[in-house]
């Protein structure tokens, strides 16, 4: 595993086996080890050190992006990626490399990022696609003299990169449907060996930081790589029922609901117990993700940490009610621009209601009538989110994945969701969790104030909607 000071660089190999200690990405702290067959990297990390691709310049966090190159370099036999967005062009090339060295490489994307960015024409395109255009081509600027040649576009467009090099890539829509909800999943598995996942989409914004933006270091994720061949099974399976018989094929590849609603599955790695959950399921289906995590959170005896992107599921800010009515302490760390949206349940928290544009209250709406003390919102560059997706219980079990704590992430989109039991796994997150707590401006900030002064004067107290 890689060890990075300014002045030592170790490469990162990738073994064969779970026997091996684990390791941490970018790691100095030797007073934390994980698991054997467990790397861990978080990008925004205080301790972890390396030279930024956007400036070149030093900066702090672990290198995700090259977790991910060097695990591709590694591959013998087979890669396969599912991975909402793939716009770094590193990756993709070592993806080009390895196809053409005989490895089985199989890419699915989310069909909103399957067409080359450069073969667009930006008028044409939404607010969101138009600035990631912009985003993209001037990441395209290689020589940085903000002129992105034709030439330049091309060697920048990683999904173009892949499509003529011929590498097999499909999308949601694969299946002959317009698409699931999102096909949301950031995993690849190894040589059916490892497994990397987590809440990082590959590109630079989700890693690195934003162009033409100094301040930025990227969207808060992390990423995981977990050395086993049961795992891997697992995650294999997962990826065969999108992909069917491939692209351009029978249209047997199954997204969203189409994929059936499988039940959670269990393995170990080494002494470690992880389970496994891959979504959507109908909400009749008890199995679903947001039963399997209120009876995670409902179970906890003392303590839930939690760092979240979304959190809009009612149904388990009840739970955390519950838990904090019986004395469990709840801390809360959420994304500041999604913290203070009207359908948030981070409000609920905070013990407030704050109508939307029509006045309407969320249907079943519920504060809490004591206002939780450890809320927040960390203070982030300009551009940069929140992303993770994890909540650890009791110092012991975390919860991660890309599922984030949402209706959608349960019942329409593909998601993974994984509860790994594991205390010395649990002491890395915590210690992500304290960093952002560090920076969190607790309680009702004055942002949130404001909204809720001028939604006030126009709605009073509003109303639930039907």
């Amino acid at each position: 595993m890689r060890v990075r000071t300014a002045l030592l660089v170790i490469p990162l190999l990738l073994c064969c086996s779970c026997s091996r200690p684990g390791q941490i990405v970018g790691a100095v702290e030797a007073d934390l080890p994980l698991p054997p067959g467990f790397a861990l990297g978080f990008n925004h990390r205080e301790s972890g050190r390396y030279p930024s691709p956007l400036t070149g310049e030093w900066r702090n966090g672990d290198d995700l992006e090259q977790l991910i190159v060097e695990a591709i370099q590694a591959a013998d036999s087979s890669l396969l990626v599912a991975v909402q967005e793939l716009s770094l062009p590193s990756p993709a090339k070592q993806l080009i490399a390895a196809h053409r060295r005989g490895v089985q490489v199989k890419l699915v994307l989310e069909n909103s990022y399957s067409t080359p960015w450069s073969e667009q024409q930006p008028s044409h395109l939404p607010k969101h696609q138009r600035h990631r255009w912009h985003q993209l081509q001037q990441l395209a600027d290689a020589d940085g003299d903000r002129i992105t040649t034709p030439q330049e576009a091309r060697d920048g467009d990683a999904v173009r990169l892949l499509v003529e090099a011929g590498v097999p890539l499909m999308d949601d829509t694969e299946d002959g449907s317009s698409g699931s909800g999102l096909m949301h999943h950031k995993f690849v598995v190894v040589d059916d060996r490892s497994v990397i996942t987590g809440s990082a989409n590959f590109t630079s914004s989700g890693l690195h930081g934003d162009a033409g933006r100094a301040s930025t270091r990227g969207n808060v994720n992390h990423l995981l790589r977990i050395d086993s061949t049961a795992l891997a099974a697992v995650f294999r399976g997962e990826f065969e029922r999108m992909w069917g018989d491939g692209p351009g094929g029978a249209k047997d590849s199954r997204f969203g609901l189409g994929k059936g609603g499988h039940e959670a599955e269990r393995i170990t790695v080494g002494d470690v117990e992880v389970e496994v959950l891959f979504s959507p399921h109908p909400k009749r289906n008890a199995s679903h993700g947001l039963n399997w995590l209120a009876a995670k959170l409902a179970a906890a005896q003392r303590q839930i940490d939690m760092a979240l992107f979304v959190f809009s599921a009612q149904q388990l800010a009840n739970v955390l009610e519950e838990r904090a009515n019986k004395g469990g302490k709840i801390r809360l760390v959420a994304d500041p621009g999604f913290a203070s949206r009207t359908f948030s349940e981070v409000l609920d928290l905070l013990g407030v209601a704050l109508p939307d544009r029509h006045c309407k209250l969320e249907a079943n709406n519920k504060p809490f009538q004591q206002p939780i003390r450890g809320v927040g919102t960390p203070r982030l560059a300009r551009g940069d989110k929140l992303h993770h997706k994890f909540a650890v219980i009791d110092n012991k079990t975390v919860i991660t994945g890309s599922f984030n704590w949402s209706p959608s992430a349960a019942h329409t989109n593909d998601e993974t969701l994984l509860v790994i039991h594991s205390p010395q796994l649990a002491q890395h997150f915590t210690r992500e969790m304290d960093r952002l707590w560090d920076t969190a401006e607790l309680g009702i900030t004055p942002h949130l104030q404001r909204k809720l002064d001028r939604q006030r004067i126009k709605c009073g107290d509003g109303v639930e909607r039907d």
